[in-house]
């Protein structure tokens, strides 16, 4: 991994977002920055005049320093634009997904007491559906038109600080485990290092052609991508919202050279294509993360695709990135990497001591990139932020002697069988390595005796064929587990609940799971619609 001067990296960071724009369009003003299905391509130039608009259109409207600025949308041109610009005046974006359902936003907009609401209606009918519901009314964005609500007349703003290392960028929402929605407040500087490192670990240049599905509401499509994207002096191809044929036609038409995605992407690209021959492609790498990443998906997304399917780890409180995999040095397994430049890693086991080289425990981290806190929620933040400035992930692992990293699972999602631990995501990797699924979760049920019984959840490949799947699953599974880890219950779901960024809402799955009457092994449910 990449040997970079951290100090120096930090001390020549934007104090605002914005200047990540401004310096490539002074450097290299035609170059292309985005590529959008409706504004075509935007150059640098052009992506600050309109940054520079919008921030002039915003403090019309009566947007103030330390307000919160709201866009429900998807990716576009206007969307991008918009995140930049709140900056810029010292507001906070707060990017909520159109997909995510009234109730919802409705809970996300009252939390954040946003000053303003924009709605990318142009790209998303879902935000103009919201909009609409909200009393939005049409206005002329910089790349095309919006609506505009409301101005919410009782927003308090919130301090604002000169240090682009204490003053908020961003509000951006995580449902977790626990199914409640926490405000994390991630800092200029923050994003702006994680974008920067992102950028140069991955060798990033102006010649680069990223493709932009993530959403930027989610930290991995906001920091990893888009700001990691433009920090580079790249293109990013904006996409509203991800769809397998769309990645395929962009592949080719688009000309990508980057591809960054969850791995529900991957493997939905392999459904449409099968993996039979190496699609053409112009890819110099792909990654993945997210989510787990099992090793039959990554041998197979990386046979369609000619190139290494890289993993990463982070999460959103991180901002994101905490390790990912070295781009010279190309991994079988599915590792998480070492740290990045500039994060430092404990793994300890409960009280906060550091366990024995190579043996599981909690991930903590801390580095420039961690939140500023939960917005509005001092317990919450000070259970996730321990003395020393390490940041407690919730998430279970183990490090090789050479710093490799490997996630285990999460630590609240720990299921003790029979006195035994069992870890969801190896059940899960077993289960995912069977040709006839497409991607799996697993949780724990509460029993009356006080012990507790795994349920899985499974959601076919569409390719797959024959009845009896989840028969068939148990005795595959009988074969490759310990009997106290192979499931109890094996549910299959035409589809598995999931956030717009394919993240499998385990959250649901385990309230489902908690409602189950005594039902057999091989149990059929509906699948939900994702948020």
């Amino acid at each position: 991994m990449a040997d970079l001067d951290i100090p120096a990296l930090l001390a020549a960071l934007p104090p605002r977002l914005a200047g990540i724009v401004q310096a490539h369009a002074a450097a290299r003003p035609a170059a292309p920055a985005l590529r959008d299905p409706h504004a075509g391509t935007v150059d640098y130039a052009a992506l600050w005049q309109g940054i520079q608009d919008c921030a002039t259109q915003l403090r019309a409207l009566g947007v103030r320093p330390g307000d919160r600025v709201m866009a429900v949308g998807e990716n576009c041109a206007n969307l991008v634009t918009l995140i930049f610009a709140a900056g810029l005046l010292d507001a906070w974006i707060v990017n909520v997904n159109a997909r995510l359902s009234p109730r919802e936003v409705d809970a996300l907009q009252a939390h954040s007491g946003a000053r303003l609401v924009f709605y990318t209606a142009e790209v998303s009918p879902d935000a103009r559906a919201h909009g609409k519901r909200h009393g939005a009314t049409d206005a002329a964005g910089p790349f095309g038109p919006w609506l505009v609500g409301p101005l919410n007349q009782d927003c308090v703003p919130e301090p604002v600080h000169a240090d682009g290392a204490a003053q908020p960028a961003a509000l951006v929402y995580t449902t977790g485990t626990t199914g409640q929605p926490k405000g994390v407040l991630l800092s200029h500087r923050g994003l702006a290092y994680v974008a920067a490192v992102s950028s140069r670990l991955r060798g990033l240049t102006p010649a680069d052609r990223a493709y932009g599905a993530l959403p930027t509401s989610h930290v991995y499509g906001l920091a990893s991508v888009m700001l990691g994207t433009l920090y580079a002096g790249a293109c990013l191809v904006l996409a509203p919202r991800f769809t397998a044929p769309g990645l395929l036609q962009a592949l080719d038409e688009e000309r990508l050279t980057i591809l960054q995605g969850v791995p529900a992407m991957f493997a939905r690209l392999l459904e449409l294509t099968g993996d039979a021959a190496p699609l053409p492609n112009r890819l110099r790498f792909a990654y993945a993360g997210g989510s787990p990443l099992t090793p039959s998906l990554k041998a197979a997304a990386e046979r369609l695709l000619g190139v290494a399917l890289h993993n990463g780890y982070g999460m959103t409180e991180s901002g994101p990135t905490i390790s990912q995999t070295d781009l010279a040095a190309p991994r079988a397994d599915t590792s998480v990497g070492r740290p990045i430049p500039g994060v430092e890693l404990r793994v300890v086991e409960g009280a906060g001591a550091d366990v024995a080289p190579g043996q599981p425990g909690q991930l903590w981290v801390r580095g420039p990139g961690l939140m500023l806190g939960y917005y509005r929620d001092p317990a919450q933040t000070a259970a996730a932020l321990r003395p020393g400035g390490w940041l407690d992930t919730g998430d279970m692992g183990r490090q090789d002697a050479d710093g490799s990293l490997f996630i285990v699972g999460r630590s609240k999602e720990l299921i003790i069988r029979s006195g035994f631990n069992v870890y969801p995501l190896e059940v899960e990797t077993v289960l995912n390595a069977h040709p006839a699924v497409a991607q799996s979760a697993v949780v724990g049920r509460a029993c009356a005796d006080g012990n507790e019984e795994v349920i899985a959840y499974v959601e076919p490949d569409a390719r797959a064929e024959g009845a009896d799947l989840a028969r068939v699953l148990a005795a595959y599974a009988a074969q490759a587990l310990a009997p106290y880890k192979c499931p109890s219950r094996i549910i299959v779901m035409e589809a598995l609940p999931a956030a717009a960024t394919g993240k499998i809402l385990k959250g649901r799955l385990a309230q489902m799971a908690a409602q189950l009457g005594s039902v057999p092994i091989g149990e059929r449910s509906r699948g939900f619609e994702g948020a």
